[in-house]
């Protein structure tokens, strides 16, 4: 299997911990971890290319929705997948996220041990056989 590489942008600490964590139990996912959205536009600009971002929605100063934006404003971004991961699960909020651009969404709180197959189900275009 290939090196997945996975830029994560979080405002809480501790979920940044959990999720980097559980995709580094897969030795072929090699992620960055950003604390707000310009942390992870910067990683972006300073030419790191992963193969997906992984955006919370909500954060201080630059939300999820916003940072996609950032991203498709950018030639350069465009082309980069995007997943969304938040605890807001309504049908109209996982429509509203997928009408942003995302690929899919991964609901918190999610199953740690799974979520490196989660995100490559999503990037394989087969959402997970269970909601997340």
């Amino acid at each position: 299997m290939s090196l997945l590489k996975i830029i994560y942008i979080d405002d809480d600490a501790d979920i940044r911990t959990i999720v980097g964590m559980s995709l580094s139990l897969d030795p072929s996912i090699n992620v960055r971890i950003a604390a707000s959205g310009q942390e992870g536009l910067d990683l972006l600009v300073g030419g790191y290319r992963p193969d997906v971002v992984i955006l919370d929605v909500m954060m201080p100063g630059m939300s999820g929705p916003q940072v996609l934006d950032a991203m498709r404003s950018n030639p350069a971004h465009t082309g980069i997948p995007v997943i969304f991961m938040t605890a807001k699960g309504r049908a109209m909020d996982m429509e509203f996220y997928r009408e942003q651009g995302a690929i899919g969404v991964i609901l918190k709180p999610f199953d740690p041990l799974e979520l490196a197959r989660d995100v490559r189900a999503l990037l394989a275009g087969n959402p997970p056989t269970k909601p997340v």
